[in-house]
């Protein structure tokens, strides 16, 4: 049985705050970026920007100084003030932006992933560190460790056609069954699909393949489950963190059997007591809809670097 761990509510609200900040602040640079590529930015659109970027990057700061009973309601107006501020002018950049719904490119996903899944394993190591715990000991990375990679590996494998075959149903239902039509891909596997060079896809293979699957699993599963399980709710746990992974990938077509991985994800943490059980067959996972993805792919015959 995998053991609780004492996660402190007040650490685990400051975790996820500021994962949340860095994920929206890492979005306004990637609008960043498309503008300067589309040379339509405007001197309002740039001010806004900077103004957004300043005040989440206040936010962080104030989530990161000891809370102090004497001093908690001047840090919280002052940390409420500076995430709203940042939030609000964010959406109005994004607004002057003017963005519509034109594909991500390689610079900009690997500015979303850095900001999101490589902020959240910066910010897990603060965490566990609030918490005097290595990532061995939070994790369980050294218990058996070859045969929790085995397992995880033969796991994603055994998934592969499961998760293949009720992507395949859901969005044959969503297309015979609602007026939506047949369901677009993620915007994610679309800028995979049209990264044109060796470099872009040997930088998204290692967004995709390695830090995704280290940060998501240490979120949702090492993290957020396990404090669900800690206050009582084991079950509720599974299912809340399984649901908000499977929705984070914003695509309704996957969204049945992105859930159905993640509580499997859940057991076989539960049954090997090693987070890196989860991770390997989320990477392994990955890894072969990756591969088969360029695979299906005419070969690169230019180098644009």
């Amino acid at each position: 049985m995998l053991q609780e761990k004492p996660w402190k509510l007040d650490a685990l609200l400051r975790l996820m705050v500021s994962v949340f900040v860095c994920w929206y602040s890492g979005s306004l640079l990637a609008t960043t970026l498309h503008v300067l590529q589309a040379n339509s930015g405007t001197r309002k659109y740039y001010l806004a920007t900077c103004i957004a970027l300043s005040a989440l990057a206040g936010a962080l700061v104030l989530l990161r100084r000891p809370w102090k009973l004497e001093t908690f309601q001047r840090q919280l107006t002052l940390l409420l003030f500076a995430f709203y501020t940042g939030i609000f002018v964010g959406i109005w950049a994004q607004q002057l932006a003017a963005l519509g719904h034109s594909t991500i490119s390689v610079g900009q996903m690997l500015i979303i992933t850095l900001s999101f899944q490589g902020a959240a394993l910066v910010l897990v190591d603060l965490f566990l560190r609030d918490h005097g715990l290595g990532w061995s000991e939070a994790f369980g990375f050294w218990n058996h460790w070859q045969w929790a990679v085995v397992f995880g590996v033969i796991v994603a494998c055994l998934f592969f056609p499961v998760g293949a075959t009720l992507q395949h149903f859901s969005a044959n239902a969503i297309e015979h069954f609602t007026k939506l039509g047949r369901p677009e891909e993620q915007q994610a596997v679309r800028t995979l699909r049209e990264a044109s060079s060796w470099i872009d896809r040997v930088s998204l293979g290692v967004m995709t393949i390695l830090i995704a699957p280290m940060a998501e699993e240490m979120l949702f599963r090492g993290i957020l489950y396990q404090w669900c399980k800690r206050i009582g709710f084991p079950r509720l746990g599974l299912w809340c963190t399984s649901l908000i992974f499977a929705a984070m990938h914003s695509n309704l077509a996957s969204f049945i059997p992105l859930l159905v991985l993640a509580v499997t994800l859940v057991i076989l943490y539960e049954r090997t007591e090693n987070l890196i059980a989860p991770i390997a067959a989320h990477s392994t996972f990955n890894a072969i809809n990756f591969t088969l993805l360029y695979l299906q792919q005419p070969p690169i015959t230019q180098q644009p670097y």
